[in-house]
C-alpha cells in the first residue's frame, strides 16, 4: 500500500489552509514538527465614504505529529486489512491589525489562537481518508475574556488515479456566530518534472513551477480574511455597551519564490493583489450595521519555516507508507 508523495501534500494543503497563511503547505508539514512564521501587508486603499482601509497580518503555526502506527488485521470473513494512521496537533496564533484613515482600529488588533487535531488513514480496505477538527477564538483585547469561539470538523475522501493526478471531495461543518456546511472539491495535477497544479476549492488554487531543487515559483489565489470580536464602548452609559463583530474578506492572486535552505529553513516572499474585498460590522443579534468595499489593492508577504526535526516516529511511519524521501523535502 503506497500513497504518493504529491498525493499527501495534497492533503496537507486542505486542512491548514485556513490556519495557516503561508503558501507552502505539502509533505514535511504533517509528518515532521515545524514551526512557520508568517507576516503579510496591505497597504490602505479607499473603501468608500472618503476613508481608507489598510491591514498588516502576521501568525506562528506549529505542527506536532502525535502518533504513527501501521497495524494488520483479519475481519471474521477472514479478509486480511493493512491500515496505516497518522495523527497530528496544529496550534495558531495570529494577530490582525486593521487600519483606518492612519489609525489601528482597535489600537492593539485582532489576536486568535486556535488548535486542533488532524487524522489520517489509509488502508487497503477503506482507501485513504483524512478527518479533522479544531477550536479557536480571534478577538481584540477588549472582548478577549468574554470570546465566540468558532470550531470545524470535516472529512475528505481521496482518489488516486496514477502518480500524475489526485481528486479529492469531501466537507466542512463550521460554526462562527452561524452554523454553515462548505462542500470541497481538489485536484492535484502533475503535467511533468517541473509543472504541477493544485486546487482546494473553494479556499486556494496555485500553479507551481520548479525551478531547480532548492527554488520553485508559483502563481497562487486564495480567499481569505477575518471575523474577530470588537466592543463598542459608551463610558458614561455603560449599559449600552455592545460586544459587535468585524468581518473582512478578500480574493488574492499573486506570485510566490520559495527556497529551501541549510535543509531545515523554507524561505517564501509573496507579492500580488486583493481584490472582491468586504468589510462589515456585525452586531450582537446578527445585523450588518455598516458595509464597506476597499478598492483592489497590492500586497507582499514572507514567511519563514522551521523543520525542527525528523523524529523517528515520523520517519518510521513515511518509509512504511512510501512517503519518505531522503534529501530535500518540501
Amino acid at each position: 500500500m503506497r500513497i504518493s508523495r504529491s498525493a499527501a501534500g495534497f492533503l496537507s494543503l486542505f486542512w491548514i489552509a485556513g490556519a495557516a497563511q503561508a503558501q507552502q503547505l505539502n509533505l514535511s508539514r504533517l509528518f515532521y514538527p515545524n514551526a512557520t512564521m508568517r507576516a503579510e501587508f496591505h497597504p490602505e486603499a479607499g473603501m468608500g465614504s472618503g476613508g481608507r482601509y489598510g491591514l498588516t497580518r502576521t501568525s506562528v503555526l506549529g505542527l506536532v505529529p502525535l502518533k504513527s502506527e501501521v497495524q494488520a488485521s483479519f475481519s471474521l470473513r477472514k479478509k486480511f486489512d493493512l491500515r496505516a494512521v497518522h495523527t497530528l496537533m496544529y496550534v495558531h496564533y495570529g494577530q490582525s491589525s486593521p487600519e483606518i484613515d492612519g489609525l489601528r482600529i482597535p489600537q492593539n488588533g485582532y489576536k486568535s489562537v486556535s488548535a486542533g487535531v488532524i487524522r489520517l488513514q489509509a488502508s487497503l480496505k477503506d482507501r485513504l481518508w483524512m478527518y479533522g477538527g479544531g477550536l479557536g477564538i480571534s478577538e481584540s483585547n477588549e472582548t478577549f475574556f468574554s470570546p465566540r469561539p468558532h470550531i470545524w470538523g470535516g472529512a475528505a475522501r481521496m482518489h488516486i488515479l496514477g502518480l500524475q493526478t489526485q481528486l479529492m471531495y469531501g466537507s466542512i461543518l463550521l460554526y462562527n456566530q452561524k452554523l454553515m456546511v462548505v462542500p470541497v472539491f481538489g485536484i492535484n495535477k502533475r503535467f511533468n518534472k517541473n509543472w504541477r497544479a493544485t486546487a482546494i476549492l473553494p479556499f486556494t488554487a496555485s500553479v507551481r513551477y520548479n525551478a531547480n531543487k532548492w527554488l520553485n515559483m508559483e502563481a497562487i489565489s486564495g480567499l481569505n480574511g477575518y471575523s474577530s470580536g470588537f466592543k463598542l464602548a459608551a463610558p458614561a452609559t455603560p449599559e449600552l455597551e455592545r460586544m459587535n463583530r468585524q468581518n473582512y474578506r478578500h480574493v488574492k492572486a499573486g506570485l510566490a519564490v520559495n527556497a529551501h535552505l541549510l535543509s531545515v529553513f523554507n524561505i517564501s516572499l509573496e507579492a500580488g493583489v486583493t481584490t472582491f474585498r468586504s468589510l462589515k460590522d456585525i452586531g450582537e443579534t446578527g445585523l450588518v450595521l455598516e458595509r464597506y468595499r476597499p478598492a483592489t489593492a497590492p500586497y507582499v508577504g514572507a514567511s519563514l519555516r522551521y523543520l525542527t526535526s525528523r523524529s523517528k516516529l515520523s520517519s518510521k511511519f513515511t518509509r512504511r507508507m512510501g512517503i519518505g524521501d531522503s534529501g530535500l523535502n518540501w
